[in-house]
């Protein structure tokens, strides 16, 4: 059965004719190289930085500098790769509220995984990579260098004496042999050596750049994020479905009762007088009732003006078909997603209903527009207010599905009015129009 990491292959027999010494030896040699790299990276950007503060350009370096641990990390869990052939879960990275380098650099500089990285980097560029290197040059260098004692003896000795560590001399064949006995049992040692060690440093990689473990902060905060994303993706995949649904009632269902209505009125003018021509009057009538109810219905699923012309269009068609006049004022020169399209134009129509049957307004209005990354919506109406969202007006769930778009819906309604309800959602231009 072969091994799925080191620990399991060094208590296997053929460890040592395995390739588990040798991507124990590389996951050690590139920890050198790259401590080495990070150490001079480090060191450059806090030079610089700080030389430049005097003249404010090296605050941005410094802030750059503190996120260094982030490549690193990633680069780190590719190496854990040599010694474990399961991919290792990285942590779960934070959407910043609005697009742009401030808000990303603010997310991340907030975040603890962030600062452990970091911590990551320092220890590995000051302690770590050394390590690496002296556990390589005595387990595997130091070894080898044994081990060819005959064969420097022949090449550079002059079969007569060779050098050995730079230490000793040795002059005899038998005692070049021996040398080399004993650098194969060492480097036997030190594959072993090196298991453990590489071992040893995965584990710590692990703790300080792998997903976080249950029961720390940073485990709850991420299945907070996983939470808020898995509610997101339930939102979307519900949009999809509405939509389908819609289309498939639409093209299907709809376009059929459109024929049978138009049978049964030609079959209508065609009957003589009679029972005949009453009963195909009354099924002609029934059918257009039908056709009118499935409208509404396909309608109040998903309506069609919203997926093809956007929110503004969809909330004026709201408006005229609204029991009160209303007052239309929505500035979005673009498309917004579509979860956040949708969920404001339920919330308006909620509303719209709501103002039609309870509130005894002669008018309503709704105003709104986006403004700093959040698109901001206001239903107003000049009825006799004392409305109350958790009394059954249908604005509860709602509210639920803003939330789940980190939105917020909040309610004024004083007795004798008037009434606002305000609805603003974070999000972002998914096409501007020219």
């Amino acid at each position: 059965m072969r091994s799925r990491d080191l620990w399991q292959a060094l208590s296997a027999r053929r460890y040592l004719l395995s390739a588990w010494p040798w991507r124990a030896t590389a996951y050690l040699l590139t920890g050198a190289v790259t401590g080495a790299a990070t150490l001079v990276g480090l060191a450059v950007a806090l030079v610089v930085g700080g030389a430049l503060t005097v003249v404010l350009v090296g605050l941005p370096l410094l802030l750059l500098t503190a996120l260094a641990g982030i490549p690193l990390a990633r680069l780190e869990r590719h190496r854990l790769r040599l010694v474990d052939r399961a991919p290792v879960p990285g942590r779960p990275v934070r959407e910043p509220p609005a697009t742009g380098p401030w808000p990303w650099l603010v997310t991340r500089l907030r975040e603890r995984a962030t600062w452990r990285e970091l911590g990551h980097a320092l220890l590995f560029a000051l302690l770590l990579w050394p390590l690496d290197a002296l556990v390589v040059a005595f387990a595997l260098a130091v070894p080898l260098h044994l081990a060819a004692t005959p064969l420097v003896m022949a090449t550079f000795g002059g079969g007569e004496e060779a050098k050995v560590l730079k230490q000793w001399t040795v002059t005899t064949w038998p005692t070049a042999c021996g040398v080399a006995v004993l650098g194969l049992l060492l480097l036997a040692l030190g594959g072993y050596a090196l298991g453990l060690a590489a071992g040893a440093r995965a584990e710590l990689a692990r703790v300080l750049v792998g997903a976080p473990r249950e029961g720390d902060p940073d485990a709850r905060e991420a299945r907070v994020v996983e939470l808020t994303r898995s509610r997101v993706r339930l939102v979307d995949a519900f949009e999809a479905e509405r939509r389908r649904i819609e289309r498939d009632l639409h093209d299907g269902a709809q376009q059929r009762l459109v024929a049978l209505t138009m049978s049964l009125g030609l079959a209508r003018l065609d009957a003589p007088p009679g029972p005949l021509a009453d009963q195909l009057a009354k099924a002609h009538g029934e059918a257009g009732e039908a056709l009118a109810e499935l409208r509404e219905l396909i309608h109040g699923i998903h309506p069609k003006v919203l997926a093809d012309y956007g929110l503004p269009a969809a909330v004026a068609d709201a408006a005229d078909r609204s029991a009160v006049p209303v007052d239309v004022a929505l500035e979005l020169p673009g498309r917004l997603p579509r979860a956040v399209e949708a969920a404001a134009y339920f919330v308006v129509r909620e509303a719209l209903a709501n103002i039609g049957r309870h509130s005894g307004a002669d008018r309503a209005e709704v105003t709104g527009g986006h403004r700093d990354g959040r698109l901001v919506l206001r239903v107003r109406d000049d009825g006799r207010g004392g409305a109350d969202a958790a009394a059954g007006s249908g604005l509860t769930g709602l509210a639920d599905r803003v939330s789940v778009l980190d939105g917020r819906l909040s309610l004024s309604s004083p007795p004798g009015g008037p009434t606002l309800l305000s609805v603003e959602i974070p999000c972002e231009w998914t096409e501007r129009f020219a």
